[in-house]
C-alpha cells in the first residue's frame, strides 16, 4: 500500500546530485522590461516551444546561488530532457528578496520566465499587484494532482485561485537525543504520541538536580514552537481571529516551565540561546523543530562541535486526540510565473517539472525533501550519510497532513505582530494566558475587520 505522500523540505546539502545536462546555464544580475507576451494558459505547455526545438532562455529569479545546492541540479536534469532550452539564474540577494523582486515586477515589467517565492506575505504582494499568472487552468490542462501537496496549496489560493506551485517545504519533526532516555531507562518518543502522552515522557526523563538538570523539552522563543501545536487538528488557524485553542498548549509549557521539564523562557531570551545549542549541549531530551536543523546538526557532528548529542533521531509531532499521526507544519518555496513572463509554455513546462515528480527526486539527491514525494524520495533521504538509522526516524519524513504557519493572508504581517507581543507577554509571565487569548482575538479581530 502506497505511503502517504511528504510535503517537507530537508534543507541539507550531504548529497550532490550526480544529474548532468547539455543545456547552457548562465547567472546574472538585474533584467530589462519586455512587453507583455500571452497569457500561461493560452500557449502551449509540453507541446509548444519547450518540445519543439526551438532555442528558449528562461530568465529564473531565486537566491543564494552559491549556497544553495539544488538550483544546479534542477536545471541540468530540466534541459537533458530539453537541450534547446538555456536557463539563466538571477540572484537577488536573500536578505530583502520579496522586496526587490516586487520593484522588478512592477511598473514597466520584467523579463523573468520564473520566479521563486520566498514567503507568504511576499507571495500575497504579488498576486494583490497583478505580478503574477493563475496556474488553475493550466493545472487542469495537464492534470496536476495536487492532491500530492498534502493539504498545502489549499492553503496558498487567494481568492479561489492558485498562482504557485511548491517544490521545496520544511517540516516540524521532535528531535531526541537517545543517550538521555537510555540513561533514564525510559522508552523512546514513538511516531503515534498524544500532547498528554509527549508531556508525560518529557516528565519521565527530567533531572532537576542542580548542576546536573536534564531537561524533557526544550521550546525555542519563537510563537510558532507552541501557538501552532493547535493547528495541527485542522479545525483553526492562525489567521482566523480566535486563539481559544492555543490555552492548552500554553498551558501545558507554561506548567513544564513551572517544574523545571523546559529552560525558562526568560533566561532564553536574555542569553539568546539558539535551539541548536541548547541541543547540542546533551541536556535536552526533546526539541520540537524544523527539518532544517537535520543539516546542521549531521554537519555539526560530522566536523566534531557537537559532541553530546550524536546519538539522536527523530519522529513524527505529537497531535491532539483524535487526530492522525503525521499532521504537522510546514514552510514552502515555491515558484510562480510573472505576467509579463515573455515565454510562460516553457515557464510552466519547466514549473511543473520542479514542482513534480521528476524535480522531487532531483531534490532528493541533493539532500533535500521536495514538496511532493514517494516511498523512493523517503528511501533516498534516509540513506544520507549521517541520518538516523533506526526505522522511526525515517518513518518522521512521512505526513499525513501539512499546516503551513501562515497561510496565504492579506493582514499576515499585522496579525503576527499582535500574536508575537501577546506570546512574549504570555511566556515571560507579564499576563494571564487568559487575558492574553483575549488581548489576541480582540487584536486580530479589529485587522481583519479593517
Amino acid at each position: 500500500m502506497r505511503r502517504k505522500l511528504i510535503s517537507s523540505l530537508l534543507a541539507c546539502s550531504m548529497i550532490i546530485a550526480s544529474i548532468t545536462g547539455c543545456g547552457k546555464t548562465t547567472t546574472a544580475e538585474g533584467s530589462s522590461s519586455q512587453e507583455p507576451a500571452g497569457s500561461a494558459a493560452e500557449t502551449g505547455g509540453e507541446a509548444g516551444q519547450a518540445a519543439s526545438g526551438e532555442p528558449v532562455n528562461l530568465k529564473w529569479a531565486l537566491w543564494d546561488i552559491s549556497s544553495t545546492v539544488y538550483y544546479q541540479p534542477l536545471i541540468d536534469a530540466y534541459t537533458a530532457e530539453h537541450p534547446n532550452v538555456s536557463i539563466e539564474m538571477v540572484d537577488l540577494g536573500s536578505t530583502d528578496y520579496s522586496t526587490v523582486l516586487g520593484t522588478q515586477l512592477s511598473g514597466s515589467g520584467s523579463d523573468f520566465d520564473v520566479v521563486t517565492i520566498k514567503d507568504v506575505p511576499g507571495y500575497v504582494t504579488l498576486v494583490n499587484k497583478g505580478a503574477l499568472e493563475p496556474l488553475d487552468d493550466l493545472i487542469s490542462k495537464d492534470g496536476v494532482d495536487l492532491s500530492l501537496y498534502n493539504g498545502v496549496t489549499d492553503q496558498v489560493k487567494i481568492d479561489g485561485k492558485l498562482y504557485e506551485l511548491p517544490f521545496r517545504s520544511d517540516i516540524w519533526v521532535l528531535y531526541y537525543n537517545k543517550d538521555i532516555f537510555d540513561k533514564a531507562g525510559v522508552e523512546y518518543p514513538t511516531n503515534d504520541m498524544t500532547w498528554d502522552q509527549y508531556d508525560a515522557l518529557c516528565r519521565k526523563v527530567t533531572d532537576t538536580t542542580p548542576g546536573s538538570e536534564i531537561y524533557g523539552s526544550h521550546y525555542h522563543t519563537w510563537r510558532s514552537t507552541i501557538q501552532l501545536d493547535g493547528i495541527l487538528d485542522g479545525k483553526n488557524t492562525i489567521v482566523d481571529g480566535n486563539y481559544d485553542f492555543t490555552k492548552p498548549y500554553y498551558d501545558m509549557v507554561l506548567g513544564q516551565q513551572k517544574d523545571g521539564v523546559c529552560m525558562d523562557y526568560a533566561l532564553l531570551k536574555t542569553q539568546g540561546l539558539h535551539y541548536s545549542a541548547a541541543f547540542a549541549n546533551g541536556n535536552v531530551a526533546t526539541m520540537n523543530m524544523g527539518s532544517w536543523f537535520i543539516a546542521t546538526l549531521i554537519q555539526k557532528i560530522k566536523d566534531g562541535e557537537f559532541t553530546d548529542c550524536t546519538n539522536w533521531g527523530m519522529v513524527k509531532y505529537p497531535h491532539a486526540e483524535g487526530v492522525e499521526p503525521g499532521s504537522t507544519l510546514s514552510t514552502i518555496t515555491a515558484l510562480a510565473i510573472p505576467t509579463t513572463a515573455p515565454n510562460k509554455d516553457v515557464a510552466w513546462d519547466f514549473v511543473k517539472f520542479v514542482s513534480g515528480e521528476k524535480g522531487a527526486e532531483v531534490m532528493a539527491q541533493t539532500g533535500n525533501i521536495p514538496a511532493m514525494t514517494n516511498d523512493k524520495i523517503v528511501d533516498i533521504i534516509a540513506q544520507m550519510d549521517g541520518f538516523p538509522q533506526d526505522e522511526n526516524s525515517k518513518e518522521a519524513l512521512v505526513t499525513s497532513h501539512t499546516y503551513l504557519e501562515m497561510p496565504a493572508n492579506d493582514k499576515s504581517s499585522e496579525i503576527e505582530t499582535v500574536l508575537n507581543e501577546q506570546h512574549d507577554l504570555i511566556m515571560n509571565g507579564e499576563v494571564s494566558v487568559d487575558e492574553a487569548i483575549k488581548a489576541m482575538n480582540e487584536g486580530v479581530q479589529a485587522i481583519i475587520g479593517k
